[in-house]
């Protein structure tokens, strides 16, 4: 936050003292009747709004004192000089009104956002910290553009087939997406004691989540969809097994090393009303990953994997230094610096809601894939 504030009070100043300079050079040597008072009066103006209240009384004042002295040094009679001033001040006090208003506007924003992410925590299940042979942690960012509550979701489970696990990202924002998550998690937390395999258990979510739309009479409800990962570990902790509809792919950290896992065969995202489509051969639709004693297994929305730098350049953490080559030993040290290193990324400015789930086991072998099911 401190870093954007800077790089906006950078901004400001750039845009401030060429106009000044600019209003000074037209006074200066530009013909009669042509003067540089708009320039000198639009300084203060900017500086309201890009500026502290602080720096923009100072800029209101060098302005005011730059006409004054001008004038002086032209030979304009005072009744200008006085007309100059005032239209300087009276632009300067307008554009302290924009500066309050402009701070009021951000804390009810920040006050808003803090709601929305405590909103959306309460809607999320608290995951345990620990599960089968798992360590577990997870956190929930909300976007800096808007206070609207996200459709991201994630759930941990311990079931009779091992720990199982869900992140997802409900379409939209707001209270429709706060119905969607609400019943992505119950179907989760209720099908995943009995679906006999992980495809099945993404089968049943969309069932439930296209009865959900249909029964709320959306006429365009195929159009409606939650991206999600669904993961289970058994109870040995050896494997990991994958089944991702439409979501970003999770990440396997081990010994510093960072591997994105991609589906190996594309699948639609929940509730679109193709759940039978989808589901033509379990075995082939999940994928399966020694999980070596000391992995990390990072899961995310994409929040993270669309949040932008100032090139526009996505953010990639495969690339990430806070990953590669570092080692964690426990999920909520990994989760604390992948926000952090979002934050860094995007300037503190990241444009969607980000949720992360991180898992880990113990110990330390070499990261192989097994996509045999």
């Amino acid at each position: 936050m401190k870093e954007s504030r800077r790089g906006a009070a950078r901004a400001g100043w750039l845009l401030v003292v060429p106009t000044l300079v600019a209003g000074v050079l037209l006074n200066l040597l530009a013909p009669q009747p042509y003067t540089g008072l708009p320039l000198l009066a639009a300084a203060p103006l900017v500086a309201g709004a890009m500026l502290s209240f602080r720096a923009c009384v100072l800029v209101a004042s060098f302005a005011c004192g730059v006409s004054l002295s001008l004038d002086v040094f032209q030979g304009r009679s005072t009744s200008a000089s006085l007309v100059d001033i005032a239209v300087i001040a009276v632009i300067g006090i307008l554009a302290l009104g924009v500066n309050l208003l402009l701070r009021r506007q951000g804390r009810d924003l920040a006050r808003a956002r803090v709601i929305a992410e405590a909103v959306q925590l309460a809607v999320l299940p608290d995951p345990p910290s620990r599960a089968g042979p798992l360590a577990v942690a997870a956190g929930y960012t909300a976007a800096q553009v808007e206070a609207r509550i996200g459709g991201d979701l994630f759930a941990v489970q311990e079931t009779p087939y091992g720990v199982r696990m869900i992140i997802g990202d409900v379409k939209g924002k707001g209270l429709q997406a706060v119905a969607s998550v609400s019943v992505a998690i119950g179907a989760f937390r209720q099908e995943a004691e009995n679906a006999p395999t992980l495809a099945e258990l993404a089968q049943r979510l969309d069932d439930a989540l296209s009865r959900e739309s249909s029964r709320c009479g959306n006429a365009t409800y195929s159009e409606d969809f939650t991206t999600a990962v669904l993961a289970e570990v058994p109870g040995d902790g050896e494997l990991l097994r994958l089944v991702n509809r439409g979501h970003p792919g999770p990440y396997l950290i081990h010994d510093g090393v960072i591997e994105r896992l991609d589906a190996t065969r594309p699948q639609v995202p929940l509730g679109m009303g193709l759940g039978a489509l989808a589901a033509l051969d379990h075995d082939e639709l999940t994928d399966v990953v020694r999980l070596p004693s000391g992995a990390l297994l990072l899961m995310i929305t994409d929040g993270v994997t669309e949040a932008r730098n100032r090139t526009g350049a996505f953010y990639d953490p495969c690339a990430s230094t806070a990953l590669i080559g570092a080692h964690y030993l426990e999920p909520g040290d990994l989760v604390r610096a992948v926000t952090a290193d979002v934050a860094r990324w995007t300037s503190d400015g990241h444009q969607d809601d980000m949720a992360i789930l991180a898992v880990a086991r113990r110990g330390g072998h070499r990261i192989e894939r097994d996509l045999s099911g």
